[in-house]
């Protein structure tokens, strides 16, 4: 009697939310033959949804159904609903209704969710009793979208696939109630009761992995403990749980591994040297940070009669990482390397990334080069790819470089680049010709608020200092830019498959969003209020604001305006760099496009018919650009989430400190601050005692007793009030005077 009494006040917490499109149940019975069941109607509708057109035979298989009574008793329903249809070759197409749409379900709260369309726009609002089984993370089709005044409003029809069912969270002990359960870090708003017996030894505020466990109707009832991280209040155990909810390879299989050291162990031959140009004596150096391994990219550049010719020599890891291995199907799985605080998840397995193809200096290395030929105005006349063989002179590090520009370099530091002088001079040379043509035609310098981490011995974060870039940096970028730029521009040439970096138009609404911030700042916005803005309109913008108090905060809300970069097989350009032709073609050590695009061009220097490199690569170029991706936004989310419990676990630290900052974002509840290390908080409006702030329903709180009002770029000073390192969440206090 006790136990139902605890399971309907558990229910009473934790609404029914439905979580499994699960097979049914024996006690779950149809109402008559001719009734279809809710089971079989999923099963059919998510079998459409992927694939098709099928003959019902066909479509019986795909549903994976075992009853077929049942199975036509609900195919005959859906086709009198008008949502099944049959050509003239007996194939069964599904009728799509005017208001629906596939979604991803994104947020999920006690008694309603959120789902993203996938063609785009706003996430639209499910009340609860309209999910249908959905859960978070579940592919939907979603019905009777309509307008609401709050924004899109709609009911769950079908989900056609599930997402995990396996999420990282914290142990919390809710107030009022005695039982410990999990608040998970994935977007359910609401924590899940656990048994005590399913803790697995985890105590209130620890880490860890959990199953989502549904009853028979595929309701959400609770959760067990998997495995154990460790402390919330460590940001390094929390980007261990990072690691687990975004599900990101961490691990080499043995047999990757082993091919990784078979490939490192290896010495150049004759037959890799066979067809190379042989660079050894030409003057070659890499330049990268001081605590970098994965040296894939060399430069050597000298002026010529019409200009200039920039050689950017890219590691060749497409020699060593071979298609149909394992080392491959790994490298494709993760399709980048991420980058954490206090480690780095390599794509490749060290033996290849820090070994085999780093480019040591004076030591021989294989190496796929670009040479490319400018005039006096950094415009590109010529380019060729050819395989190589080099030896880099020196190993230049970014702060060292920076100091023999600036003329603070010591004797010491003068004798290490002795043997590149000149070469750099004439490097120098040519960026600034580069940076000005960038300028020219209308790229945008947008500073994203990039952070460095300092962790003490222990890994605990103890500094945040903003990165900074010097001539060194930006040098190196413009001369990878060129590099990639070239690549796109061969691959169209020659119609070869490719995966292309693109960069859409920004959508007109983001714009329209953008220009009410400028304009309640009061910056000019004109050229981009026009139609059809240029990269060109928004960077007179984007100067408009430099060395300005709004500085910073014009640069994030431009980057916000902006399409997100992807890779595409479509030679569509690049809105940000204002380039028609561009990829990846310089880093393949850590992103598989990269490689990808190495391995075709390979397939060019060694002058395979084209319909050839179409044939080999065209379902290949197609599957890199989606998982590539794919896997990028998956890792920049992990990335992001990471640095927010560094951020807080700093903050700890420092609760009670004043500081001065400046309005980041607004919302109805409050705003966010940031600091001048990048450190950001929010501001409830209820904390202010001197002023009664009301939302504008744009970008301001406003007082209209006082006439105060805070918007993006306001300065603010706050206190920092609380800081929550398992979820990354920080609050500030105004400090008022």
């Amino acid at each position: 009697m006790k136990k139902n009494k605890q399971n309907k006040r558990q229910s009473s917490r934790h609404p029914a939310v439905r979580f499994r499109n699960a097979r049914p149940q024996k006690n779950l019975k149809r109402a008559s033959k001719d009734t279809p069941t809710r089971f079989a109607e999923n099963a059919i509708i998510r079998a459409m949804a992927q694939g098709g057109p099928y003959t019902a035979q066909e479509l019986f298989v795909q549903t994976g159904m075992r009853d077929k009574d049942e199975f036509y008793t609900t195919l005959r329903w859906l086709k009198e609903q008008g949502r099944m249809t049959t050509d003239e070759e007996k194939k069964l197409h599904r009728v799509p209704s005017p208001d629906e749409c596939e979604a991803v379900i994104v947020s999920l709260s006690r008694g309603f969710a959120f789902a993203r369309p996938e063609n785009g726009g706003e996430d639209v609002f499910i009340h609860g009793s309209r999910l249908n089984g959905a859960m978070l993370g579940d592919r939907v089709l979603l019905c009777d979208l309509h307008d609401e005044e709050r924004g899109p409003s709609g009911a769950v029809a079908q989900v056609l696939e599930n997402g995990p069912c396996r999420v990282t969270g914290t142990i919390v002990r809710e107030e009022g109630f005695g039982a410990l359960s999990l608040l998970p870090d994935s977007a359910i708003r609401f924590a899940v009761p656990i048994n005590p017996r399913d803790l697995r030894g985890a105590r209130e505020g620890d880490k860890v992995l959990a199953n989502l466990i549904t009853d028979y109707r595929g309701e959400l009832q609770r959760a067990e403990v998997i495995s154990v991280f460790g402390s919330g209040q460590s940001a390094r155990v929390c980007a261990d749980a990072v690691i687990a909810q975004h599900e990101i390879p961490h691990v080499f299989p043995e047999d990757v591994l082993q091919e990784g050291e078979a490939a490192g162990r290896r010495t150049i031959t004759d037959e890799d040297r066979r067809g190379r140009l042989d660079l050894r004596k030409k003057t070659i150096f890499t330049i990268d940070g001081p605590d970098a391994k994965d040296l894939d990219d060399a430069i050597s550049v000298s002026k010529t009669r019409r200009g200039y010719t920039l050689g950017v020599h890219i590691a060749d890891v497409s020699h060593y990482v071979r298609e149909h291995t394992a080392l491959d199907a790994e490298a494709m799985r993760r399709g980048t390397s991420v980058y954490f605080a206090d480690r780095v998840i390599p794509m490749l397995p060290e033996a290849i990334s820090n070994g085999v193809c780093s480019l040591n200096a004076g030591t021989d290395k294989l190496a796929f080069s670009a040479f490319i030929d400018l005039d006096e105005h950094g415009n590109i006349v010529d380019y060729t790819f050819r395989k190589t063989i080099l030896r880099s002179k020196v190993r230049g590090v970014y702060g060292e470089v920076n100091r023999i520009f600036d003329g603070t370099a010591d004797a010491e530091l003068r004798r290490k680049y002795a043997p590149v002088r000149r070469a750099l001079s004439t490097a120098r040379e040519l960026f600034y010709i580069l940076k000005e043509g960038a300028v020219r035609r209308g790229t945008m310098e947008l500073d994203s608020a990039e952070s460095y981490f300092v962790l003490d011995e222990k890994g605990v974060c103890v500094d945040i200092r903003p990165r900074q870039r010097g001539e060194a940096e930006e040098m190196i970028e413009q001369f990878m830019v060129t590099a990639n730029q070239a690549a796109a521009m061969l691959a169209e040439r020659e119609n070869l498959p490719f995966v292309y970096r693109i960069h859409g138009n920004p959508a007109p609404e983001r714009v329209e969003t953008l220009c009410e911030l400028l304009d309640s700042i009061g910056v000019s916005c004109t050229e981009i209020k026009k139609p059809n803005p240029t990269t060109a309109d928004f960077a007179a913008v984007r100067e408009r604001v430099r060395g300005t108090n709004y500085d910073e905060i014009v640069s994030t809300q431009l980057l916000r305006t902006m399409d997100k970069a992807r890779y595409s097989t479509e030679p569509l350009g690049h809105f940000g760099l204002a380039l028609s032709d561009y990829c990846h073609f310089t880093s393949p050590i850590r992103r598989y496009p990269d490689t990808s695009i190495h391995r075709i061009l390979t397939a060019w220097c060694e002058k395979k018919p084209v319909s050839q490199i179409q044939q080999l690569y065209r379902e290949f170029s197609q599957e890199s650009a989606q998982l590539s991706s794919k896997n990028e936004v998956r890792a920049m989310t992990a990335e992001r989430d990471a640095e927010d419990c560094y951020m807080a676990e700093y903050a700890v630290q420092h609760l009670g400190e004043e500081h001065d900052g400046i309005v980041s974002g607004v919302t109805q509840r409050g705003v966010f601050v940031r600091l001048p290390n990048n450190l950001e908080g929010f501001v409830p409006v209820a904390s202010f005692q001197k002023a009664r702030y009301e939302f504008d329903g744009a970008l301001s709180q406003y007082d209209a007793v006082t006439g105060s009002r805070l918007t993006i770029g306001s300065p603010l000073r706050i206190c920092i009030a609380s800081s929550q390192v398992a979820t990354g969440k920080i609050d500030f206090m105004p400090v008022e005077s």
